[in-house]
């Protein structure tokens, strides 16, 4: 286990979820996924949209609002309305000039606000995002005024004027903190600045963003900081107007072969035909043609209209051509559709994608059986079973009195039975129950167990004192006749390859072998390993859960941090948020169970809380899990009673 630390901080879950979907729903377009970066921009080549580290602040609404009005200038903004020629050709000026860094930052700025003008003009709904935006930007770079003027940076103090002139309420603001040379280049620059306000299109800003830039490029150095990214990534592979252009642009055929036709014997007619038609021999070509649109294929002289861009109307559309014949008088009653063979045939070759998430595409379960239990591991389950005695029976003696005063205590207020001798609901009742029946015998508890134990290499030190907790678990159940599974995963990141990672399953028990007696020292084979992938652990054991008859399904987590495999430290707490909430979906109750080296800090919480919400356990000691895990067990057995 490790933090995954991005600017030393932790990732929302929620908040992630809902600038996930807002990306894809704004955009359009289900490939964009939204991340954290240092600034906000969008890339199509990888399929991003990106949040600035800006907002990740303790203000929880100023950062779910930040957060959301970069999503906003995005996908609504830059997406429809920069025009990606005048851009590009800004930044192939800016690049020769002695000040890239503050041209950039500059051209982002302007455009901003033209396109946070037109979005909430078309979206008036987050005008309220944008006004807690400006308010906090507007303290961030007053703050930053004065770090800029103490250091000496002068174009980063002037930055920071110039947004601060923007943003302002008053005719004419005073600065009293800054240097008299960057007021008077301020000065300067307002005509071009005031303008901005007018602009129309990305071609005003940038002949603006021009003019301010040579107006004070001989007069200083670059920028030190950055504030904003530039708003386009890979900008220099884009040929369309706009970006959204770029997505729904359609490109010409891919090969420059001809098709040979005899334009004598050929006859076409702009015609608009019905679907339907007689069938007919194709060898002479004396004949009109449907006209269908074509992405790819060998080019033909038939006249056509030209390719349009795609709508969100348009559905995919399949053509076949061929000849009528006669039939072969083939049997095929035992053959699978078409659309059957390919919906099998699409089950199968993403069979791993659609269960274990996109982060997991290349994981592999590999399930490996616990050994006969050797003379120490006996020993050594016998010391531990008597450390957890008392905790074993004091749990199981309140779960055995729960259920034999549920057995023998009569059920009343019942439709039908014997006749109770408090007759009152019969004139007080509208529908009076008033029969009760005597030793009505209970089920038994209808439950099923799997408790999944960490075995990343960061458990090295607590180990041990968890088999405890692992043997309070299995001797409760067994005693109560409880099926349940305990198992031990991680990620060998010693064979990890390209698109080969394999994750372990160490099975010390099997829901059919738990209750078997002599079978407990097996968890003394629990041992540290490698990495540990979360998500994926708890996609596969929820799938063997999902399957069980049982009613009541309780999937237990001890880990003792957040998940770190190979390419998931960054999406890891996401996607292990995300098996959580599947399995809580499919009935299954899920809680993760944190084990500590000592005092927990907020941060630890916080993880656990993004994963597992209000169904976690924080354990501060490992030495104290049985003391905090019979709880635990005893609430969970009742729930079920």
């Amino acid at each position: 286990m490790k933090y995954n630390r991005w600017d030393d901080s932790k990732i929302d879950t929620d908040l992630y979820l809902q600038l996930q979907d807002l990306s894809t729903i704004l955009s359009d377009n289900p490939d964009l996924k939204f991340d954290y970066k240092y600034g906000s921009f969008i890339d199509l080549t990888n399929g991003n949209v990106t949040g600035s580290h800006l907002w990740d602040i303790s203000n929880q609404e100023i950062k779910e609002r930040g957060y959301k009005t970069d999503v906003f200038l995005r996908t609504i903004g830059t997406l429809h309305y920069s025009q990606v020629p005048f851009m590009k050709e800004y930044i192939e000026k800016i690049n020769e000039s002695g000040m890239p860094n503050f041209a950039a930052q500059l051209i982002t700025l302007l455009e901003d606000i033209r396109l946070e003008e037109i979005i909430t003009k078309i979206r008036p709904g987050t005008k309220r995002d944008f006004a807690v935006r400006r308010k906090h930007l507007k303290h961030y770079f007053e703050t930053q005024l004065g770090t800029n003027v103490t250091r000496n940076h002068s174009l980063d103090e002037l930055f920071c004027l110039i947004y601060l002139l923007i943003q302002t309420d008053q005719p004419d603001p005073n600065f009293p903190k800054a240097n008299k040379q960057q007021l008077s280049s301020l000065a300067k620059l307002k005509p071009h600045i005031y303008a901005s306000f007018e602009a129309k299109n990305m071609e005003d800003i940038t002949a603006i963003a021009e003019q301010m830039v040579l107006q004070i490029e001989d007069d200083y150095k670059d920028m030190i900081n950055v504030y904003f990214s530039f708003p386009i990534s890979h900008i220099e592979k884009y040929e369309k107007n706009t970006l959204f252009d770029e997505l729904t642009r359609t490109d010409d055929i891919p090969n420059d072969e001809k098709e040979d036709i005899d334009e004598e014997n050929n006859e076409s007619m702009d015609e608009q035909l019905p679907s339907w038609h007689q069938e007919n021999e194709n060898s002479d070509r004396k004949q009109n043609f449907l006209q269908f649109e074509l992405e790819s294929g060998t080019k033909t002289s038939i006249i056509g209209s030209g390719a349009r861009e795609t709508e969100d109307a348009d559905q995919a559309m399949g053509t076949i051509q061929g000849a009528s014949g006669t039939s072969d008088n083939n049997d095929y009653s035992k053959v699978d559709s078409l659309e059957k063979q390919s919906s099998n045939k699409g089950k199968h070759s993403n069979d791993n994608d659609l269960n274990y998430g996109e982060e997991n595409k290349n994981a592999v379960a590999i399930v490996e059986k616990a050994n006969t239990p050797s003379k120490e591991e006996l020993l050594a389950y016998e010391n531990a079973v008597e450390t957890i005695e008392a905790y074993k029976r004091k749990l199981a003696t309140t779960i055995e009195k729960v259920l034999e005063h549920k057995m023998n205590a009569p059920r009343k207020d019942l439709i039908i039975g014997r006749l109770s001798k408090k007759l009152l609901p019969v004139i007080i009742d509208e529908n009076p129950r008033v029969f009760y029946k005597k030793n009505q015998e209970s089920k038994d508890i209808d439950a099923v167990f799997t408790l999944l134990v960490d075995c990343s290499a960061s458990m090295h030190n607590k180990m041990e004192e968890t088999k405890r907790g692992v043997v309070l678990f299995h001797e409760v159940l067994e005693q109560l006749k409880i099926p349940h599974s305990i198992v031990g995963f991680w990620e060998d990141a010693n064979d990890v390859k390209e698109n080969y990672q394999p994750n372990y399953f160490h099975e010390i028990h099997s829901y059919t072998d738990s209750l078997y007696q002599n079978n407990g020292a097996r968890i003394m084979q629990l041992e540290p390993q490698e990495d540990n992938r979360d998500g994926f652990s708890i996609r596969v054991i929820t799938k063997e859960l999902a399957a069980r008859r049982e009613k009541n399904k309780f999937l237990l987590v001890f880990s003792d941090g957040e998940p770190a495999a190979a390419n998931y430290d960054q999406n890891g707490i996401i996607d292990t948020n995300l098996a959580v909430s599947e399995a809580r979906k499919k009935g299954i109750d899920v809680i993760g169970m944190f084990l500590a080296d000592g005092e927990i800090d907020e941060r630890e919480d916080l993880t656990m809380k993004n994963i597992y919400g209000k169904e976690r356990l924080m354990i501060p000691s490992v030495d104290e899990l049985p003391e905090h895990f019979a709880p635990l067990l005893k609430k969970l057995l009742l729930r079920t009673i």
